[in-house]
């Protein structure tokens, strides 16, 4: 272990430095997850016990060292119940954000690329969410392209069909009894409808935006969705990704970002150096030919 300097009887090195980082960003981490909800006020009250726990330890204190050490056990067990929200919400954001997993794996082997549709009819869903915001009636659709969300499709009703606008307004008719909740789409199929979302804890949202647009926020911080939201109270149609509302949307505008949230692996792959330079060499060849033409062309005259 090589020592980078000493503090009294303490030896730092670099693998206690990059310790202390990684355990210092390991605790923003945590914090900025549970920030404006009642659970941070909980974990920082559990660091300042743990810190005192260590200081009380170091100094040979023993009957308080062995009280604080009897709530540190037990306390840790207590905070995995408490904090069981938070935790499954950090493991769905490390989920979603690894390549390793499986849906998104599977997704990309050629032999299931060949096989998936690239593409399915966005024409009824358009019209569907057209006539809802006419008729004020409130809908949640959620748009998946790489995970069935076989969690969130299980706490609704499985409905297996094809995508079509009298099925969706059947759905969300107000005394339908599956109009309370949102219907996932994936792979061009209604999967399931009166599904459950989670509600984002956010503090600052308009109070314009009711429990249906926090259940969209909800799912789009969470998953690798896009939600399609029609108000029951304005008519307007909004969509959310990845945590971020665009609000009052008009339906060209719907149409070209659910087509860029499908087709956005393709545009980046569009986008490659390697398909970047074709491009260049197919435009120089273009202008090479149009000044030969135009010098045969001067030539003949």
């Amino acid at each position: 272990m090589i020592l980078l300097f000493n503090i009294g009887f303490l030896e730092i090195s670099w693998v206690d430095i990059i310790d202390i980082l990684a355990v210092t960003l390991l605790l923003y981490q945590v914090y900025k997850l549970m920030k404006g909800s009642i659970a941070s006020k909980v974990f920082l009250g559990f660091l300042f016990l743990y810190l005192t726990y260590l200081m009380v330890n170091a100094a040979e204190m023993e009957l308080l060292s062995a009280i604080l050490g009897q709530f540190m056990g037990v306390g840790v067990l207590a905070l995995i119940i408490l904090f069981s929200p938070e935790i499954r919400k950090f493991l769905l954001i490390i989920g979603k954000s690894t390549t390793l997993n499986r849906e998104y794996f599977l997704k990309n082997l050629p032999w299931k690329k060949n096989s998936e549709s690239d593409h399915f009819d966005l024409n009824p869903i358009i019209d569907a969410a057209k006539t809802l915001g006419g008729s004020y009636t409130g809908a949640l659709i959620v748009f998946s392209r790489e995970s069935e969300l076989k969690f969130y499709v299980d706490s609704g009703d499985r409905i297996d069909g094809v995508v079509s606008k009298r099925l969706l307004l059947s759905i969300f008719n107000k005394n339908s009894p599956l109009h309370d909740g949102a219907v996932i789409i994936h792979e061009g199929r209604i999967s399931a409808a009166r599904c459950i979302l989670p509600v984002s804890d956010l503090d600052n949202l308009p109070a314009q935006f009711g429990l249906r647009h926090r259940a969209a926020i909800g799912m789009s911080e969470t998953t690798d969705t896009l939600v399609l939201v029609v108000s029951e109270e304005t008519g307007q149609l909004s969509i959310v990704r990845k945590g971020k509302i665009h609000h009052n949307m008009s339906i060209q505008e719907i149409r070209k970002t659910i087509n860029d949230y499908f087709f956005e692996e393709q545009e980046s792959s569009d986008n490659s150096p390697k398909t970047k330079f074709e491009n260049i060499l197919n435009e120089e060849l273009k202008k090479e030919n149009e000044a030969m033409e135009s010098k045969s062309t001067d030539s003949l005259s």
